[in-house]
């Protein structure tokens, strides 16, 4: 039996990058309910840039973390 396709490489980065969509989501939403926030009320702007900078940056954590994996579990 002859193989049709072959998979070379590390699939630990094809793991990544499926996994990658979660936090690209997760930045989307938090910088949409930043601009409808600001745009329903201005005068909060201020406030809840702070609560935007903070769910970005957990959200990001997520995505290195997961980066972080994919080198640690590659198979060598």
């Amino acid at each position: 039996m002859s193989t049709l396709a072959a998979v070379d490489g590390s699939l630990s980065s094809i793991g990544y990058g499926l996994g990658a969509i979660g936090p690209g989501i997760g930045v989307g939403i938090v910088f949409a309910a930043y601009i409808q926030s600001t745009a329903r009320q201005p005068e909060s702007a201020g406030l809840t840039r702070t609560y935007m900078f903070l769910g970005f940056v957990l959200v990001e954590a997520l995505a290195l973390l997961g980066l972080a994996l994919a080198f640690v579990f590659q198979k060598g």
